[in-house]
């Protein structure tokens, strides 16, 4: 008997469970009970006279406030340019670099990773500043900087 309690209790606080589970199952929603929706595809629209070179390595950027880092912003960059040019900005990488690590500096220190750095009207003040330094490096090969990540340490 003393071996056969144990057995004998799990299983019915198992079947306690599946009955209180089914118990307190939502009802199921008037909409969604009726026939599954098909799934609708969606096409972006790429060009394809477009491709896109990811930049090695992220940038690091120091935000200073009274003589001190108070934060690190890192951001990684994708370059969206014209079929068949990728050889040439790897090329001019390092320039590039250079340049766009100046325009973050700058945007940095007027404040821009300060507070809600990714509201719209920042973010887009730095892809302007961004596409400007890529297409003055690259010329008109460049259709967009991309930030495709962007994280602020405090410290």
């Amino acid at each position: 008997m003393g071996k056969i309690l144990p057995i004998l209790m799990l299983a019915l606080g198992a079947g306690a469970g599946i009955f209180g589970g089914k118990l307190m199952k939502p009802a199921p929603d008037p909409v969604t009970a009726e026939a599954p929706a098909e799934p609708v595809e969606v096409e972006a629209e790429q060009p394809d006279d477009v491709e896109y070179v990811k930049l090695n390595n992220q940038f690091v950027v120091p935000v200073i406030s009274e003589g001190k880092v108070i934060s690190l912003v890192v951001l990684a960059l994708t370059v969206e340019i014209a079929l068949g040019e990728r050889e040439a900005v790897y090329a001019r990488e390092p320039r590039l670099r250079d340049a766009f690590l100046q325009v973050m500096f700058d945007h940095a220190n007027i404040g821009g990773f300060d507070g809600a750095f990714t509201n719209s009207s920042s973010m887009d003040t730095l892809r302007h500043a961004l596409r400007t330094v890529a297409t003055e490096s690259l010329g008109p090969a460049v259709q967009d900087v991309l930030i495709t990540d962007i994280v602020r340490q405090d410290s």
